[in-house]
């Protein structure tokens, strides 16, 4: 890792393209600081303050941008969104399924129209939070202009985010929104180190201070190379292609090429976390924000089970049973993912048209239920590595009673994105080298 940054500082074009991202993401942390107008984002952080830590995941995601209610308010989460909602609706619609398939031109339909549905959903969200905020009185002015204003401001603000990632992508070091999406990450840092700092080791005896600064460090390192693990592991199947070579006068010769499928254990990646946490948080949001979080009764049983905020205390246990449905619904969202972006029998009618097999197994359905088969089986113990790298945290949170944003759900998106980001400067490094081999 340290060797391909080295390296790469080495490198003028690929500097460049790291000043680039640098100051593109200066541009976003500045933007996440300006308070939309008309807006006294102090009685935004008192209003989330007494919400507890059920906005804990999507402040974080927002680098806190929500929370101050600023002009990136939204951030790049409607991007995301709606680049989900294109996947699957690729995977329905027949003309979608045909553009994917249209290389370079068909992508770019698809990008285009991913950024009319972030448009779209920037405003109904926009729309959403002025007229709720208004109606509840926590604007200066409640009218049709300020309403039109703010979605306006807001709905630009999340333009402009996407805007910074495709320019990351195309002029910086690359993998733009998922950059964006990990600086608003590692920005929440310092606010839970200071958290964690003056709940366990502030005031303390030098000695246990130590102790605890330990063992937080090791809770913490021991999460990130899970992660890096559960990231990094693949099966691969094995795969050999025959062609044959024409020889001397009428004889031909069958040759061999091995190569492999590489199939990653965390298929889904981070999407069935967001899937889950989505899914369960979104009730207690609204009730949050409707100022119907608290009371008596069956409902208010309910949504605090949803929270993840109430499992795993040792007040009332009862709460933690929204643990087990979030589990579930993680290894779920875990299959269902996996099975809408990887096609087996797609797969194996390809390898058989191309004159490929898996040794051992016949071409044709007998490969693609082979890989059905070995790809339910990493899709489970990805799901299971999803579970402990997610629960773990919220566990901590409610034995020890800490508040902090910084999740497994935090560290999985922030290691993916960094390692994938380390494997596209090694790309563009070894790309330039060919260049020169071929120029020379």
């Amino acid at each position: 890792m340290f060797r391909t940054v080295r390296d790469a500082f080495k490198v003028k074009e690929i500097r460049q393209r790291l000043f680039f991202t640098f100051l593109m993401l200066i541009v976003v942390r500045i933007g996440s600081q300006l308070p939309l107008p008309g807006v006294d984002p102090e009685v935004f952080q008192k209003l989330f303050g007494n919400t507890g830590d059920s906005l804990n995941f999507f402040n974080a995601i927002t680098g806190g941008s929500f929370e101050q209610m600023s002009v990136f308010a939204l951030s790049i989460t409607p991007y995301i969104t709606s680049s989900i909602i294109i996947q699957l609706l690729t995977i329905s619609f027949p003309k979608l399924e045909e553009m994917q398939r249209d290389g370079e031109e068909g992508r770019k339909k698809l990008n285009r129209l991913t950024r009319y549905v972030t448009i779209l959903l920037s405003v109904i969200e926009a729309l959403a939070m002025a007229i709720g905020f208004g109606r509840s009185g926590y604007l200066s002015h409640f009218n049709f202009a300020y309403v039109l204003m703010m979605v306006a401001v807001l709905t630009a603000g999340a333009t402009a985010l996407m805007w910074i990632g495709e320019r990351i992508t195309k002029n910086g070091v690359g993998n733009g929104i998922s950059i964006v999406l990990v600086i608003n990450i590692v920005s929440r840092l310092p606010q839970d180190v200071t958290t964690l700092y003056n709940q366990f080791i502030k005031g303390q005896t030098i000695a246990r201070g130590i102790l605890y600064g330990a063992i937080i460090v090791a809770i913490i390192v021991g999460i990130v190379v899970l992660v890096v693990i559960l990231q990094c592991a693949e099966r691969r199947i094995p795969v050999q292609y025959s062609r044959k070579l024409q020889g001397v006068g009428r004889a031909t010769y069958s040759a061999a090429n091995s190569t492999y499928i590489p199939l990653k254990v965390n298929t889904g990646g981070v999407i069935p976390v967001i899937f889950a946490q989505s899914l369960m948080q979104t009730p207690v949001i609204i009730a949050t924000l409707a100022g119907k979080s608290s009371g008596k009764g069956v409902g208010y049983t309910i949504l605090n089970m949803l929270s993840e905020s109430h499992w795993f205390t040792p007040s009332n246990w009862l709460y933690s049973i929204g643990a087990i449905v979030y589990v579930l619904l993680l290894i779920a969202f875990a299959y269902f993912y996996t099975s809408i972006t990887f096609n087996p029998l797609e797969i194996a009618d390809n390898m058989k048209k191309s004159g490929g097999f898996v040794p051992g197994i016949r071409p044709g359905k007998p490969t693609s239920d082979y890989l059905t088969k070995v790809l339910n089986s990493i899709i489970f113990i990805g799901a299971v590595g999803l579970t402990i790298v997610s629960i773990l945290p919220i566990m901590l949170n409610g034995l020890t009673g800490a508040n902090v944003s910084f999740g497994g759900t935090s560290i999985i998106i922030i290691v993916g994105v960094v390692v994938e980001t380390l494997k596209q400067i090694e790309g563009q490094m070894m790309v330039r080298n060919y260049k020169g081999f071929l120029t020379d």
